[in-house]
């Protein structure tokens, strides 16, 4: 695998310490507030992110304070589907635990963004793909991941991975930034910026309402739901099957599986940001015109069973197929709503609301479509959509950004490991100029959505 005789190689544990993480004792459980527990799930070959991560309470974080993650840490998933997935620890927190099904590496010699770059690279997954051993549940031993070799370049050029790494981790932040304002202006002009649903699980109903909505369960009936919905009645709407055309995808079943084929992407592959590579392939041939069930631009997947409620624009005509779990929304009159506008609104509180009161009551949640269809969606004026949008498509704009620079880290590796530093380097000065002017449009455009913002708040 490696030919490239005039590179220092070293092995693994000669330049970093590894430390396991620690499963949560069997006595002790999740709380709603305290230390977070980074799971394996959010080491996603990027940033590692805290914010949908479970957590611990203070004194169950004592008894495993040992196994923390800190900044600068690379963390690499070690069992299960996902493993050989690696992150970065760039956040700084006072205290954070790590599962089990991670390993963190603690650099001693090498500057961390570097081996975060080389476990990103074709060469970094070749060596985790050979050491990863069992089929049904593969893992990947401490004592093996010892043994990867690594190539120790100069400091110097090491430090230019360092730098595309960290203007990348900047865009990515720049990017939460937007969109969480993006989510704040719509919880404004809705009203749910002071909206606390009701903890009273008390509702008095006739048992002719009963009859008519043919549900039994009490949990469906708890005030929070109907306040939610007397809030979004105050603002004009409609339900959601008058503005979008709902089709649904196929599921073909593990036999249609291959190890060369379609991407198929599941409710576990999604979130609101993105669509993760999938593990899953499936043949060509199990439908007819196949091609007719990729999702088109503009395009919104919106999961309706297990994690029910998430939804994602899609940013460009895509070659996978989806799930029966997630549905295809395209809307009907772009003149009246926006992709961005009504993406953002089923990811809020007013629509995430009412899929849980949909589909309460089961292990496994299922959202049904009929539920769907009559799903009440607040429509704000439209000159307000558009303000809203545009935050949204620069926040996209920064992290495809910061995901393109995270890719120029790794073929810099890559291409010093098949040819040399001085190849590679060119590379990252064939950037440069590219990066200046990048950076001068990105402040630029940073300014403009500030004032853009400023002039919205003040109008709203």
């Amino acid at each position: 695998m490696f030919d490239n005789n005039n590179i220092k190689i070293v092995t693994l544990d000669n330049i970093v310490d590894i430390k396991g993480g620690k499963r949560l004792p069997k006595e002790e459980s999740f709380s709603l507030e305290g230390v977070p527990y980074i799971r394996a799930e959010d080491v996603k070959n990027s940033f590692v992110d805290y914010v949908n991560s479970p957590k611990i309470s203070l004194e169950t974080f004592k008894k495993i304070k040992k196994y923390q993650t800190k900044k600068n840490d690379i963390l690499l998933t070690i069992v299960g589907n996902s493993i050989g997935d690696v992150g970065m620890v760039l956040f700084e927190l006072e205290f954070c635990n790590l599962t089990e099904n991670c390993v963190r590496l603690i650099s001693k010699n090498l500057i961390p963004e570097y081996l975060f770059s080389y476990f990103l690279s074709k060469y970094g997954k070749k060596q985790i793909n050979r050491e990863k051993v069992g089929t049904a549940q593969p893992k990947l031993a401490i004592e093996r991941i010892k043994r990867f070799k690594i190539f120790e370049f100069n400091l110097s050029f090491q430090q230019r991975i360092k730098e595309i790494v960290n203007l990348a981790y900047m865009k990515l932040e720049e990017s939460k930034q937007l969109y969480k304002q993006a989510e704040q202006f719509l919880n404004k002009k809705l009203g749910l910026d002071n909206f606390k649903p009701s903890i009273d699980n008390i509702s008095i109903r006739k048992f002719s309402e009963y009859e008519k909505i043919n549900r039994l369960d009490a949990e469906y009936y708890q005030p929070k739901y109907d306040e939610i919905i007397k809030l979004i009645n105050k603002q004009k709407k409609d339900i959601l099957m008058n503005i979008v055309n709902i089709k649904k995808s196929i599921e073909p079943g593990s036999d249609a599986y291959v190890e060369e084929g379609i991407p198929f992407v599941r409710v576990s592959d999604l979130n609101k940001f993105e669509i993760q590579e999938p593990e899953i392939k499936i043949s060509k041939v199990i439908e007819p015109n196949i091609e007719k069930l990729y999702p088109k631009k503009d395009t919104i997947l919106l999961s309706k069973d297990g994690s029910i409620g998430v939804a994602y624009k899609v940013e460009k005509d895509l070659d996978i197929v989806t799930s029966g779990a997630l549905l295809h929304l395209t809307i009907k009159n772009k003149e009246k709503v926006l992709p961005d506008y009504l993406t953002l609104v089923l990811n809020s509180l007013a629509i995430q609301l009412q899929a849980e009161q949909s589909a309460n009551g089961a292990v496994i949640k299922h959202w049904k479509p009929e539920d769907i269809k009559n799903m009440v969606i607040p429509l704000l004026d439209f000159e307000i959509q558009q303000q809203i949008a545009e935050i949204i498509q620069e926040s996209f704009k920064l992290r495809k950004q910061s995901k393109d620079l995270l890719d120029l880290a790794k073929q810099v590796v890559e291409t010093a490991i098949e040819k040399d530093e001085t190849e590679a380097l060119k590379l990252i000065n064939n950037h440069a100029s590219e990066k200046d002017e990048y950076m001068n449009n990105y402040n630029k455009d940073i300014s403009m959505a500030a004032e853009d913002t400023d002039k919205f708040k003040s109008k709203n």
